[in-house]
């Protein structure tokens, strides 16, 4: 039995791996969060009905907080997934970005040093470490872009390139975890994440764009949709997206793993196979629900990248690990936790 302690354990992918670990496992489970993100407060009604565990309202930012919990409950594991997630909101309030994400991430592992030297601690990182990537020579076909030379997607060898205020501090949050390793001996590991969606996930406009786009396509379907639907550039920008259930199955064999893989970074998401631009997206929905996406183009955002694809293979071979659940699939039960959602 290990002791797990998540933060930001009320988030998209925080509640399902606490979900996860309070149905499959006697594992003594710890949740630390502040609930400022939407749906955070529902997520922990939610889960108050799976099981028992100790839940901190607590801020990443608050050297004491997380010190004395660390201390007091010395956990195996910690899940550090607390973090401000959205690019636009690094660009309105870059300090409260790097108050979040570099500050309570060197927290997190300020307090394993001195009090909890033996925990380890996986990280939910960025693709957006790697910047806006437009030194790559890119085709594009009638639905994506194509990105020359990587068409099995990105390794963790292609430079690291911090290109805006949330690069900069999932960057940098990135690299503490990783020289936290190297100078101090602490397990850590990184999961540069692309995108993640599924059950759980409360989409914004500027987050979550899988759950997002599921949900207006249900609003025009049910001639409920207010504001005219926005895309920002083309719509052939490519993410390969991943399953919350796939996620949480790497987080958990990571810990199984984690001798093999402390001190490494691993670049995370569905692979070639799972991989959509907007357009293909839009081409989904528009043939699982009967609807028209019809939409109006906004300039692109600033720092978008135009593929990110992750070269899955370390992962595969370090931790045993690769997705499941194809992407046409999980959009399916996707478009469903929203039907049942909107019900409520």
């Amino acid at each position: 039995m290990k002791k797990i302690l998540i933060t930001g354990g009320c988030g998209f992918l925080g509640s399902n791996l606490a979900c996860r670990i309070l149905k499959n496992s006697n594992d003594e489970l710890f949740i630390f969060d502040n609930l400022s993100r939407y749906g955070s407060e529902q997520n922990l009604q939610w889960l108050r009905n799976m099981g028992d565990f100790k839940y901190y309202k607590n801020d990443i930012r608050n050297q004491e907080d997380i010190s004395k919990i660390i201390k007091d409950i010395q956990p195996d594991v910690i899940f550090h997934l607390a973090g401000q997630v959205a690019m636009t909101t690094s660009i309105e309030n870059p300090k409260l970005d790097f108050e979040i994400n570099v500050l309570g991430t060197l927290n997190v592992l300020e307090s394993i040093r001195k009090y909890s030297p033996h925990t380890f601690v996986i990280y939910s990182s960025s693709n957006k470490v790697y910047g806006d990537l437009e030194w790559i020579n890119y085709k594009e076909s009638q639905t994506r872009y194509l990105a020359e030379g990587y068409l099995k997607g990105f390794d963790e060898n292609i430079p690291l390139s911090f290109q805006s205020p949330y690069g900069c501090s999932k960057g940098s949050a990135d690299q503490y975890l990783l020289d936290y390793y190297r100078i101090f001996g602490i397990k850590t590991a990184v999961f540069r994440h692309s995108s993640m969606y599924g059950p759980r996930q409360f989409s914004t406009y500027d987050q979550g764009w899988i759950g997002w786009f599921c949900q207006k396509a249900l609003e025009i379907k049910n001639n409920t949709l207010k504001d005219p639907l926005t895309i920002s550039g083309n719509g052939k920008q490519v993410r390969d997206v991943l399953f919350a259930d796939d996620m949480v199955d790497l987080y958990l064999n990571a810990t199984i793993h984690s001798k093999e893989i402390e001190g490494q970074a691993f670049n995370i998401g569905g692979g070639v196979e799972n991989s959509l631009s907007l357009i293909e997206l839009f081409k989904i929905l528009e043939s699982e629900l009967d609807i028209n996406m019809i939409y109006t183009n906004l300039p692109f955002r600033i720092s978008d990248q135009k593929v990110f694809i992750a070269d899955i293979e370390k992962a595969k071979r370090m931790i045993k690990w690769e997705p499941k659940l194809d992407s046409l699939t999980g959009i399916k039960k996707m478009i469903d936790w929203k039907k049942e959602l909107n019900l409520k």
